[in-house]
């Protein structure tokens, strides 16, 4: 055989290798995957990443970058759909399978469309955590704020097991644990199962009962010193947007910053 005859190996558009993968449920996963050397992003942005369809046709879907912007590698966390066109197929990715990668990120999930503040909240539902994972990671989330609040709902105690693990190991952590200090909290709950704290983020806010369990010193959000970001099912943005704007919180962008943001192009 010549070298003409020889046909290389297809590889992927804008492909990268996966490095990492870890179920944590039947529902629920992450996997890491190399980063290219070209790809600049802030913390909470997201990007297109998927597989090639059998149609030969790239299948992509907006990925939060979980990872922090000075990681080597990129993280995403993702749900597991049975039937969808995409999750189906990449549940069952390995180290080393490639994936595609489209490195434009974009999203309103960044500091710079807020305006500065003493207290970020987090506010996420299912794999909407992803882009906090990201931001949860970065010094500059710790420099610009003196509190941050990760608020996280799931059905079942099982689906929090991701967000436990990466705030427990922080204030550890090698490279941004001195930044974090005291700074961070993290309130978790369930809707179903039996669990420590209980209820939806909304009814935990309105309620005041997040301020009371954390010891805030406060009973409701105030636009003068609070901050909101949100990520999640397109129903509890509708609410979050309710609930923040009932306390005088304005939805700013990256073009005009206010007090909260909503990533839009999620859906959980």
């Amino acid at each position: 055989m010549t070298d003409s005859q020889i046909k290389p190996v297809p590889t992927l558009p804008d492909a990268q290798t996966v490095t990492e993968v870890e179920h944590y449920t039947d529902r629920l996963f992450r996997f890491r995957v190399t980063r290219p050397k070209s790809l600049r992003f802030r913390s909470g942005e997201f990007v297109m990443i998927g597989l090639m369809g059998d149609n030969g046709k790239p299948l992509l879907r907006a990925y939060s970058i979980a990872s922090p912007a000075w990681d080597e590698e990129l993280e995403f966390y993702s749900i597991k759909v049975p039937d969808g066109p995409l999750t189906s197929r990449l549940q069952h990715i390995k180290v080393g399978d490639e994936i595609i990668l489209r490195p434009k990120p974009v999203g309103t999930l960044v500091l710079d469309a807020l305006l500065p503040g003493k207290r970020l909240w987090f506010f996420a539902t299912g794999t909407g955590i992803a882009p906090f994972a990201s931001l949860m990671r970065d010094p500059d989330t710790y420099e610009r704020y003196d509190e941050v609040i990760m608020m996280h709902t799931c059905r079942d105690a099982p689906e929090l097991e991701y967000g436990r693990q990466l705030v427990e190991s922080l204030p550890d952590d090698p490279l941004i644990g001195e930044f974090i200090g005291d700074k961070l909290k993290y309130y978790p709950t369930t809707t179903r199962d039996d669990f420590p704290h209980k209820g939806r983020i909304t009814d935990n806010l309105t309620s005041g009962k997040v301020f009371a369990d954390l010891g805030l010193g406060i009973d409701k959000l105030d636009p003068a010193t609070d901050r909101g970001m949100v990520c999640g099912s397109l129903a509890f943005n509708l609410d979050m947007k309710d609930v923040l704007e009932g306390y005088g919180l304005r939805e700013g962008a990256n073009s005009d910053p206010a007090e909260y943001v909503i990533e839009k192009a999620f859906v959980d």
